[in-house]
């Protein structure tokens, strides 16, 4: 008989001698609570309203005053590692992710994903019956795998995720994002001419998905999960959010962080017997900045200050369509930070980021030339290091570093149905780490994690449940041991102690100093006790190898270019002869899954099909900031060599005859940041011209065949400007990179990242 696998009816010769059989769907109960995380990117301790700023962040002030605000909560120091924490409920170097998701190093501790022995909360919570979406930043697949050939095993959907909306890298342009909806690429439903803005396409679309979800199945909760690409660089706003923070931040960072400091200590944010750590090393005092510098970095910071602002308007949309639903008040909603502000703006700030990857250090004084478009499409900033310590007050160092500055980040929780009214608006400072929140929700929702899961073992969810003192706020903490790791930076806190060595790549270990700080006592890291306290230290340093020994943390890794991993290899999207062939249409690549144009000397060649009026782009990547296209223009072959907004253009000295061709581009690296660039048609060269700056890093946008997705790279087109000829196919040969360009590109990429 046929296998029926799993029927528990009754099968006879006719339905009469039969009994059917009906299985139940797994559901998690009449009254089980909706889940929404919420996370923002390189968000510092003090930059929302209820944790100490001036910005206007009223909606996620409004959750903390009808929830719970908690002042002692901790990520990693860096997004990937924070993002495979939150959604396993595990270490990070356990799950496999070590650091960013763009690299694999061979070792158990950096997959670039999340171990498939590890279920996310989305797979739990789906096999017990909720519906799952995620609207926002995934950055939990290894680059190489997020074009659309593939695979898909770890992107969203594959993860537990019924839906997905929104990009795939670490990060993307807010006015013309890469965008993917469930396992393929999108183009972006507008433009910014249109109003358009990446954070609000995010609410929108998780609006309809949970209107989709609540109309169709209205017995089931669902799990949401919101990862914002705000405020990660680029800082990017619509103008009349830009034009609101005009000259609010003209007084310094000086004065904006003593104040931010004060009101901390006045709410309650932090201890009143907290210390304002002094200013990091490179932060000048304001009032020795010259007059270009501080106007310069103001704009940045009302940059931050717009992005961050129009970001809680989007969060306010999300909590008001849940109440329209009926479905706050059963929702437990989550916001936080993943990691302290960012650090990679620089002493000054960047008005383009990928020039300060390339080493192009521009002054605030060439800068200052281009301050209107700060914030806009034709901008890619980020703000200086003066700025970003005031993002992460009271406290010392950034992103990546494991001091507090990079891992003690804001969080609120609401959940009406589940706080005590007595309890809402109240504060809580126990210890948390975010690998605690998804045991959290599990002992919330009565769900214990599976052991087996399709076949495969299950690491065992190593955060600790804090639903013990969401309603009392005297209950100890429940995480009382915590490492933390980041590129051979180390830290641990255990009670109330915390020991941490800043590590710079390449120094040995030996030769670097552990810090040694009561935390209990001085929130902020100020006062060093190591040499008071050296039997101390050792047990503490003690404790971070035990547990760096019980969560996978080793082996300890500062490598810089060798993240790129085997990267030229076979059955892989980099071959080992470097030489890419791309057929049209196609969908546009990620830059990590496709060839690179930056630093090397690569020759792309077109074949085609002409005849007289097609015109089109052949071959574009990068965007309006920065970039490379090939097009076909008024009968003549044109590149645009667009090094951040100084376009070199080489038009063909002829008219290109009908009939079959190739169309070559000859990239190469001259001395210094200089270099060449060559058309030919049919082997005859018809035009070049050199370069004072070859790209090392073009863009963080990768390239599309055929047409220019997102904003136009050349001025003399607008996009997309598809191809109307017979393109056959586009040929990228790459030559090996130089030492100098390969560490430079893996820096970049960390930095970026």
């Amino acid at each position: 008989m046929t296998n029926t696998y799993g029927f528990e009816g009754k099968i006879g010769r006719y339905v009469k001698d039969s009994e059917p059989w009906f299985s139940t769907p797994a559901h998690p109960g009449e009254d089980a609570p909706n889940v929404i995380f919420v996370l923002l990117d390189d968000t510092g301790f003090a930059q929302m309203g209820c944790f100490g700023s001036d910005i206007d962040t009223p909606n996620i002030d409004a959750l903390a005053a009808n929830g719970l605000q908690f002042t002692n909560f901790h990520v990693t120091p860096l997004c990937s590692p924070t993002r495979a924490a939150l959604l396993s409920g595990r270490a990070n170097h356990a799950v496999g992710m070590r650091t960013v998701s763009n690299f694999i190093t061979g070792f158990p501790n950096q997959l670039g994903h999340i171990s498939n022995h590890a279920a996310t909360i989305a797979e739990v919570l789906g096999d017990a019956g909720y519906g799952t979406f995620v609207c926002g930043k995934w950055h939990l697949a290894p680059m190489e795998q997020c074009s659309a050939a593939g695979p898909f095993d770890q992107w969203p959907l594959a993860r537990g995720f019924n839906r997905f909306y929104g990009f795939l890298d670490g990060e993307t342009d807010q006015f013309y994002p890469e965008l993917v909806a469930d396992n393929h690429p999108i183009d972006p439903p507008a433009g910014p001419e249109d109003g358009y803005h990446l954070s609000e396409d995010l609410v929108d679309q998780a609006l309809k998905i949970i209107a989709d979800f609540k109309g169709v199945r209205p017995d089931r909760p669902f799990f949401g999960y919101m990862p914002f690409g705000a405020t990660h660089a680029p800082h990017q706003a619509p103008a009349a959010y830009m034009e609101k923070y005009r000259g609010k931040f003209d007084e310094g960072w000086d004065v904006v962080r003593e104040r931010w400091f004060k009101k901390q200590i006045a709410t309650g944010v932090i201890p009143p017997d907290t210390e304002l750590s002094p200013r990091n090393p490179g932060v000048q005092p304001w009032n020795e900045l010259s007059e270009n510098e501080r106007r310069l970095a103001a704009r940045l910071q009302e940059a931050f200050a717009a992005f961050l602002d129009h970001t809680d308007d989007q969060i306010g949309r999300l909590v008001e369509g849940l109440r329209k639903l009926g479905q706050l008040d059963n929702t437990i909603l989550v916001v936080h930070a993943d990691n302290g502000a960012s650090q990679e703006g620089g002493p000054f700030g960047v008005m383009h980021e990928m020039k300060f990857f390339n080493g192009i250090f521009e002054t605030p004084d060439q800068a200052i030339a281009n301050i209107d478009t700060i914030g806009g499409p034709n901008s890619h900033t980020n703000y200086p290091w003066g700025w970003a310590q005031v993002g992460n007050t009271p406290y010392r160092w950034y992103k990546q570093n494991t001091h507090e500055g990079g891992v003690h980040v804001p969080m609120v929780m609401h959940w009406p149905n589940g706080i005590a009214k007595e309890q809402r608006g109240t504060k809580r400072d126990q210890f948390v780490f975010v690998a605690d929140i998804v045991p959290t929700v599990y002992d919330i929702l009565g769900v214990t994690p599976p052991t087996v899961r399709k076949g495969l073992e299950q690491m065992p969810v190593t955060g600790h449940s804090f639903k013990s003192f969401l309603n009392d706020a005297s209950a100890p903490a429940t995480n009382t041991i915590q490492y933390f790791e980041n590129g051979g930076s180390l830290a641990i806190v255990a009670g109330e102690w915390k020991a941490v060595l800043k590590h710079t790549a390449g120094q040995p270990y030996a030769d670097e100093k552990w810090e040694l700080f009561h935390i209990a006592k001085d929130r902020s890291e100020t006062n060093d006790l190591a040499e008071k306290e050296p039997a101390k230290l050792d047990e503490m340093v003690a404790h971070w190898w035990e547990q760096a020994e019980i969560h996978g943390v080793l082996p300890l890794d500062d490598r810089g270019v060798e993240l790129f991993g085997a990267r030229y290899r076979k059955n892989s999207p980099h071959p080992e002869d470097r030489r890419y062939v791309y057929r049209p249409p196609m969908s546009p690549m990620p830059g990590q899954a496709s060839g690179g144009l930056g630093g090397r000397n690569v020759d792309l060649v077109a074949v085609v099909t002409y005849k007289k009026g097609d015109e089109g782009v052949l071959y574009a990547t990068g965007s309006q900031n920065s970039g490379v296209s090939l097009f076909v223009q008024n009968d003549r072959l044109v590149l645009d060599y667009n090094a951040f907004g100084d376009h070199a253009i080489v038009e063909s000295s002829s008219v290109i005859p009908d009939g079959d061709h190739e169309f070559r581009v000859k990239l190469r690296r001259g001395d210094g940041m200089a270099g060449n660039l060559e058309i030919e048609i049919d082997g005859v060269s018809v035009g070049s011209v050199q370069v004072p700056l070859y790209m090392r890093m073009i863009s963080s946008l990768g390239p599309s065949v055929g047409y220019d997705h997102g904003s136009a790279v050349s001025t003399r087109y607008a996009a997309p400007y598809e191809y109307t000829g017979d393109l056959h196919e586009i040929v990228l040969e790459s030559s090996r990179a130089k030492p100098d360009v390969a560490s430079a590109e893996a820096k970049a990429e960390m930095n970026r990242q």
